[in-house]
């Protein structure tokens, strides 16, 4: 046989196989629902996964998708985190301005202007006068 013919056939063996194996499903299933509802009235312990595991966005009691909260938000706004950085925010403010108006003005730290800042300022006037066309293109 070639390698075409030996490959065909191991696909039509995993084929038959696989609808076997539907079939049984099939034939299962309503034998596992009346075993499960034998399993629930029988007081077993609770599930490891069940014990151990969140399940977030899954209710395992319904089997079913959680919906909304847990637990009920706030009902306090001065609880939120929002709120608190709100206020701390106010108090930084407020305390670097009490230290503003406090602290004497520190002459030392004055910078005298630059010797042409009367130019640059002449200039600019003559630039918004019209006279400078400005923009990429640096033209007169």
């Amino acid at each position: 046989m070639s390698s075409h013919d030996q490959l065909s056939a191991a696909s039509n063996d995993r084929k038959s196989r696989l609808a076997q194996l539907k079939s049984l499903k099939r034939k299962q299933a309503p034998e596992d629902t009346q075993s499960n509802d034998s399993t629930t009235t029988t007081a077993s312990p609770p599930s490891v996964t069940t014990t151990y595991l969140s399940g977030r966005n899954f209710d395992p009691s319904t089997r079913n998708v959680r919906l909304g909260f847990n637990d009920p938000p706030t009902l306090t706004a001065t609880s939120t985190l929002e709120h608190q950085a709100a206020t701390l925010a106010l108090q930084t403010k407020a305390a670097q301005a009490q230290d503003d108006a406090e602290a004497p003005l520190d002459l030392f730290r004055l910078q005298p202007k630059k010797a042409n800042w009367d130019l640059k300022r002449d200039l600019q006037d003559k630039m918004r006068e019209g006279g400078w066309r400005g923009g990429s293109r640096g033209r007169w």
